[in-house]
C-alpha cells in the first residue's frame, strides 16, 4: 500500500535459481527531513486526492515510520498519501529518503508502490505492469523474459511453457507474482491486454464496453483488425467473442461479421 516500506530496484544482474531477486532491493537509505511544501508532486503515478482519514490517525499517534521517498529534484516518487496525510495534519516537515538513481529506476520505484496498493482500476492495474515489465527487462538484460505473444501452442507446447512458468523465478511476473500475491499467468495476461490492445480497445475497456475476457480474446487480432472486430463483440458472451475472434483470424473481417451474425442476442430482463 502507499504507507508501507518501498525500497528500490537492483541494478545488479538477476540472481540465481538459488538466490530470491526483490525488484525494489536497495542499498543503505539516504534519510533526511524536507519541508513539506517544497516536495514536487508531478509524478504521473502518484494518486492524491484519496481518502487518508486512517492514515492520519496513525501519523498522529505514532508519527512517519517510513520516509517517503524522493529524487535528487525533490520530485515524490512514493508515498503520496503519506504527503497528502502530512499536509491535512499541518506537518511542515517530513522524513524522505532521496533517491540518487537513474530515471527508469526512478520510474520502476513508482510502479512498484502503485502494484502493491489494492485501489487500481484494472486498466492502471495493467498498464503499470506493462510498464514495470519494460523497465525491468531493460534493467536486467538476462532475466527471462515475459512472453506476449498470442500464437496458438499445441498441447505439447502448452505442456512445455508450463514447465517453463514453473522453474522461472527471475522474470517480472514471477518476483512481481511473490510481491503482489498475484499469480504469474494473471500477471502474464494483464500485461498482455495492456501490450496488444489497441487504442480504441482500451478506451472500450474504460467506458465498461468490453470485460478482461473478451479483451484477451481481441487481442489475438492485429490492432487494425482489433478496431474492425469491436463493434461486433461489444454486446457479446466471452464464448461468443473467443468464436468471432476466430473467424476473424482465420477468414478476416467477412468472416467475424457473418460469425457474429449467428449469435442469437442474449433475452433482456
Amino acid at each position: 500500500m502507499d504507507d508501507a516500506d518501498n525500497s528500490l530496484a537492483p541494478l545488479a544482474p538477476p540472481p540465481t535459481k538459488s538466490q530470491t531477486l526483490n525488484v525494489t532491493e536497495a542499498p543503505e537509505l539516504n534519510v533526511s527531513v524536507r519541508l513539506v511544501a517544497d516536495i514536487k508532486l508531478d509524478n504521473e503515478y502518484l494518486r492524491t486526492g484519496t481518502d487518508v482519514r486512517a492514515l492520519k490517525k496513525s501519523l498522529a499517534s505514532i508519527g512517519l515510520i517510513h520516509p517517503v521517498t524522493i529524487n535528487q529534484a525533490g520530485e515524490l516518487l512514493a508515498g503520496a498519501r503519506r504527503v497528502q496525510a502530512a499536509k491535512e495534519l499541518g506537518w511542515l516537515e517530513i522524513p524522505v529518503h532521496v533517491v540518487d538513481r537513474g530515471v527508469l529506476v526512478q520510474e520502476l520505484i513508482s510502479i512498484d508502490e502503485n502494484l502493491v496498493r489494492t485501489s487500481l482500476t484494472p486498466l492502471e492495474l495493467e498498464r503499470s505492469l506493462n510498464r514495470g515489465r519494460e523497465i525491468y527487462e531493460q534493467i536486467h538484460p538476462t532475466a527471462n523474459k515475459v512472453d506476449i505473444s498470442t500464437e496458438e501452442l499445441s498441447r505439447e507446447e502448452k505442456l512445455e511453457q508450463k514447465v517453463k512458468e514453473e522453474q522461472d523465478e527471475d522474470s517480472f511476473a514471477a518476483v512481481t507474482a511473490e510481491k503482489t500475491g498475484l499469480s504469474k499467468s494473471v500477471i502474464q495476461g494483464a500485461i498482455k491486454r495492456d501490450a496488444l490492445a489497441s487504442i480504441a480497445v482500451k478506451r472500450a475497456r474504460g467506458e465498461g464496453e468490453l470485460n478482461a475476457t473478451q479483451t484477451t480474446e481481441i487481442i489475438k487480432l492485429e490492432a487494425a483488425a482489433q478496431e474492425q472486430i469491436l463493434p461486433l463483440i461489444a454486446d457479446k458472451t466471452a464464448k461468443d467473442t473467443r468464436r468471432i475472434v476466430a473467424a476473424a483470424r482465420t477468414g478476416g473481417l467477412e468472416a467475424a461479421i457473418e460469425e457474429s451474425q449467428k449469435v442469437v442476442p442474449l433475452p433482456r430482463e
